[in-house]
This record gives C-alpha cells, sequence and structure tokens, in this order.
C-alpha cells in the first residue's frame, strides 16, 4: 500500500483540496477586520481538517463515512496519528462548517474566533503533513 500510485494520487487530491480550503480562510482573513466575512473564514478552516483527516485515514488504509463530523472523523484515526484537536475544537469546527453556513439564530464569528480556526487548521495541516507520503505533497 505505501508504494501504491494510486493511493498517493489519492491522498494528493485530498491534499490539495485541503490546502485549497486552507488558502480560501487564510486570504478571506486579508480585508480589513470590519469587512472580514468571519463565517467564511470558519466554514473553510473546518474542511481543511477534514480533507487532511481523510487524506490520512486513505493513507492509513481506513474507510470513513461521508461525514463533516470532525468528531467522528478523529475516533477513526490510529492514536499515534491523531493531531493535537481538542474534542471542544472539533465540535467547534464542525459547527463552522455545518450550523454557520446557513442562516440561522446563532452568534456570529467574531474576528478572533475566526483567526483561532486558521491556527488550527494549520496545526493540523502540519501534524498530518509529516506523516503523508512525501509523493502527495509534492507540488504544494
Amino acid at each position: 500500500m505505501f508504494d501504491d500510485p494510486k493511493v498517493i494520487a489519492t491522498v494528493q487530491r485530498w491534499v490539495e483540496k485541503a490546502e485549497n480550503d486552507l488558502n480560501t480562510a487564510i486570504r478571506t482573513l486579508k480585508p480589513p477586520a470590519a469587512k472580514c466575512p468571519t463565517d467564511t473564514v470558519g466554514f473553510h478552516a473546518q474542511p481543511c481538517v477534514e480533507k487532511y483527516l481523510k487524506g490520512l485515514l486513505i493513507w492509513r488504509g481506513m474507510d470513513f463515512p461521508k461525514t463533516h463530523h470532525l468528531v467522528t472523523l478523529m475516533a477513526l484515526v490510529p492514536t499515534n496519528d491523531r493531531p493535537d484537536l481538542s474534542p471542544d475544537e472539533q465540535l467547534l469546527l464542525t459547527r463552522y462548517a455545518t450550523v454557520t453556513r446557513y442562516p440561522g439564530d446563532y452568534d456570529a464569528i467574531t474576528l478572533t474566533e475566526a483567526r483561532q480556526a486558521v491556527k488550527i487548521a494549520r496545526r493540523v495541516r502540519k501534524h498530518i503533513r509529516a506523516r503523508l507520503p512525501k509523493q502527495a505533497l509534492k507540488a504544494l
């Protein structure tokens, strides 16, 4: 499995999508603070984490359900591969992708919270990239 080009190519596609989400979140933070759509930042931080987790699971040969729920995905990651992502952070990011993406009766995401979401995504990214094959990270 570790040298299967199809597996490596699949992991690379998940990594590319995760990177696109992270880049979108980072770029969205660039405008003046008063104009920053913090819900969009939070929304894109979550799938960055989700897609990195799914890429790692694929690399480890593990199946996963079609879900955005980070708690579910983290439970599938082998203990020695799990990134530092607290249960509260898992739930918070999942909320950004599932609840706050639509209009509703909830507190807005603050600029500080949006920045924290990107910080979490970067931390998870760093952890998982260290465990993925270098071939899946080329050209990124």
